[in-house]
Order: structure tokens, then C-alpha cells, then sequence
């Protein structure tokens, strides 16, 4: 059996509408954005919120971050509420083209050993475009036993890796924030501009066409290819202002067919929070 692409087009979607083989997720993020669901989603969408369930936010972000990673019996919790067992086909979506939450989820569902999870290309807005039927009403469904996971399967980097590898010849920390904000010129939402010093920046924007879908798998496969070189993905971390747009570009790269590299959960708001000195510098 091939490998289920961990991308699927609207069109695709589209097909699946009436098929209970399926449970698909909203994962939109954002001020209202459980008011927006109950108002509008795709018909039989369940929600996820990004700070409730798919990650826990502490009162500090020095310490992992605006959006540190759920530990995995609380996430084992919500697959439960959410209906989720191992053997299910998840597709997810957001509103900004993958990049918001939904990479998130898929990169968490993955992480626990799930096969069969997909982001939808485009997102909220293609499917609307492409004719998904809508609704305000929210289904009941049933929650399932505890979805068995025991630990994050999936490679990730604390700020110690990414201390180590951004010196090392042999290691590549990928930025994914825009432009502006990793070379200083703003920051809405991290108390200092700037960068991790050694970081490459590619924008995760640049992974998208112009109409918001993923470029094809060919080009995506070149670019990461030329910039990672015969680097060992464990030598590769990713990251962004807190662990979620991060996830966007490790879905584009697994898209593409690469390996997945590290991801570095606690990204720019964890390390400029812990070394504002180096990081100041940095953008002057």
C-alpha cells in the first residue's frame, strides 16, 4: 500500500463529503476562533483550539515557550474526546492555508505513530471555494478509549540542541518567520526582534503559489534539498516564533518526500526570552 500523501486537495475533499470514514477537524487558531467555528465550519467539522488542547501554555514562555507541546497523556485525552482512534482517515484544516494550527495537529497526530492524518491544501476558504458544504450545527459524536501513545515519536530539539547546532558547521536552525521579523525590523508578538544567531531564514510563506496551495512536490523537493545538501535530518532543526508555523514547513518537506528534521517547540519566543543580550545584538 503506498503512503497516504499528507496533503489533500479540496477536490479530494470534496469526494469524501458523505463518507463516515472520515473525521475532519477544524484547527483554526486565533481571537473568536471557537465562535467563528460555531458559526461557521465545513459540515461535520469537530474543533480543536490551539492553546487549549494542542499545547499548554505557561505562565512563563522562557520555559518552552508560547505554545509548549501538550504532554502526551493530556493529548492521548483529547484523540479520546475527539473520537480519534488509530485506525481512522483525519484531515484538518485551518484558515490561513495549513499554517495557523492545522500543520500543528498533523505534525502531533504523526508524532504519536498515526498514519492517517491530512492537511487540507489550501484550506478553509479552497474548500468553501470548491463547494464543501458548510453548517453551524455541531454533531455529537462518540469519544473512544484513551488513543494509546507513550511518547512523542517524532524528533525534537530543546534549546541546549539548538545552542550546540547553531554553532556547528554540521547543523542547519531554520527560521521560518517572515523576512521583517527574523531580521529584526518587527516583532508582534516576542518581547525582543531579532533572530537566533546562526539561523537561516526561510519564510514558511515560500513553501505556498500564489493562490495559497503548496507548490508542487518537485520544487518543494529541490529547494530543501539545495539548502539542507546530504545533511543527516537529525542534524536539521526548525523553528518560528512558537512551535506552530514551524510545523508547516515540516509538512512541506514531508510532502515533498524528504525526512522530517527536528522541531524546535519552543522557537523564538523560548531563546530570545532566555538570552536577550545575544539576541539584541543580533539586530542591531
Amino acid at each position: 500500500m503506498s503512503k497516504l500523501s499528507p496533503v489533500i486537495n479540496p477536490e479530494e475533499l470534496l469526494k469524501l463529503k458523505d463518507s463516515s470514514e472520515i473525521i475532519l477537524i477544524d484547527a483554526t487558531a486565533g481571537i473568536n476562533a471557537e465562535e467563528n467555528y460555531k458559526g461557521n465550519h465545513l459540515k461535520s467539522a469537530r474543533f480543536v483550539d490551539l492553546n487549549r488542547d494542542l499545547a499548554t501554555v505557561e505562565t512563563n514562555p522562557a520555559n518552552g515557550g508560547r505554545h509548549p507541546l501538550p504532554s502526551v497523556a493530556k493529548f492521548s485525552e483529547l484523540l479520546s474526546k475527539l473520537g480519534i482512534s488509530p485506525s481512522n482517515h483525519v484531515i484538518v484544516y485551518d484558515d490561513k492555508n495549513g499554517s495557523n494550527a492545522a500543520a500543528r495537529f498533523w505534525w502531533m497526530l504523526r508524532a504519536t505513530g498515526h498514519e492517517k492524518v491530512q492537511v487540507l491544501n489550501g484550506g478553509l476558504q479552497a474548500a468553501i471555494k470548491m463547494g464543501y458544504p458548510t453548517s453551524s450545527e455541531i454533531k455529537d459524536f462518540k469519544p473512544v478509549q484513551n488513543y494509546p501513545v507513550s511518547k512523542w515519536k517524532w524528533a525534537l530539539a530543546d534549546i541546549n540542541d539548538v545552542e550546540k547546532a547553531r554553532k556547528s558547521e554540521e547543523n542547519i536552525v531554520i527560521d521560518v518567520r517572515d523576512k521583517n521579523r527574523f531580521d529584526g525590523l518587527t516583532e508582534p508578538l516576542d518581547l525582543i526582534a531579532g533572530h537566533i544567531p546562526g539561523a537561516i531564514n526561510i519564510p514558511f510563506s515560500e513553501n505556498l503559489d500564489e493562490n495559497g496551495f503548496f507548490k508542487p512536490t518537485e520544487v518543494l523537493a529541490k529547494k530543501y534539498t539545495e539548502i539542507t545538501g546530504s545533511k543527516n535530518p537529525e542534524n536539521i532543526i526548525v523553528h518560528c516564533g512558537s512551535g506552530v508555523t514551524a510545523c508547516h514547513t515540516l509538512l512541506a518537506m514531508d510532502y515533498a518526500g524528504l525526512s522530517i528534521p527536528k522541531l524546535y517547540v519552543g522557537s523564538w519566543s523560548e531563546w530570545s526570552r532566555n538570552d536577550r543580550e545575544l539576541a539584541t545584538k543580533e539586530t542591531k
